[in-house]
């Protein structure tokens, strides 16, 4: 098979290469220049090679028996053990925020402190209100002046006064991708990206 393939593709490439070959000066000296330069007997082939299976190793009956009179003998001494009970971490309390002597004293305020903070907050409710009052106001005198503008509007054209009333679609920039055609994986696992894993593994 090796022999006829080399065959094949000399008589192929000693084609390109006389086609690729230019005569060159007086003496007319052929230059070669095909990129198969290189000598097709110096390609080889290897046969295909071929693997069997690892043999098993012959296990001894009694060593197996043995062993599984092993795991019953563990199996029958942890089932005598009362199974211990797995904390969770989120419901104990610390030993040092159960301490009740631990209470924070509250800060000593003057009398004139006192004062000046209620006078402070007054003065921040006076300036909320109305600022809430303000922005009603500007409101209430934009819708009407559109009312009003849309009347003069209809009075002039109702065509125009009906492509007022359209939405603008530009106006607030929203895209969206419906549905794919095809369904969702039901097996598929999503990745929960990269974090640092500092769960407890208990052994019991």
């Amino acid at each position: 098979m090796s022999l006829a393939l080399s065959r094949c593709l000399c008589r192929v490439l000693s084609r390109r290469r006389t086609a690729s070959c230019v005569p060159c000066g007086e003496h007319n000296h052929v230059v070669s220049i095909s990129p198969w330069f290189s000598p097709v007997m110096t390609l080889k082939t290897t046969a295909a090679l071929s693997a069997e299976p690892r043999k098993k190793k012959k296990v001894d009956p009694k060593r197996e028996i043995m062993a599984r009179e092993r795991l019953k003998k563990k199996l029958k001494k942890m089932e005598k053990v009362v199974p211990e009970l797995i904390p969770i971490e989120d419901f104990i309390v610390p030993v040092k925020y159960m301490d009740e002597t631990r209470i924070r004293s509250e800060p000593h305020l003057t009398f004139e402190e006192k004062e000046r903070r209620a006078l402070l907050l007054k003065e921040w409710s006076l300036y909320k209100q109305k600022q809430h009052l303000d922005e009603v106001n500007a409101v209430d005198v934009a819708l009407e002046a559109q009312r009003e503008a849309l009347e003069e509007l209809r009075l002039e054209s109702e065509e125009l006064y009906q492509a007022a009333l359209t939405p603008d679609p530009l106006l607030f920039p929203f895209s969206r991708e419906g549905p794919a055609y095809t369904p969702a994986k039901t097996n598929y696992d999503a990745p929960d990206g990269k974090y640092n894993d500092i769960t407890k593994v208990y052994t019991q």
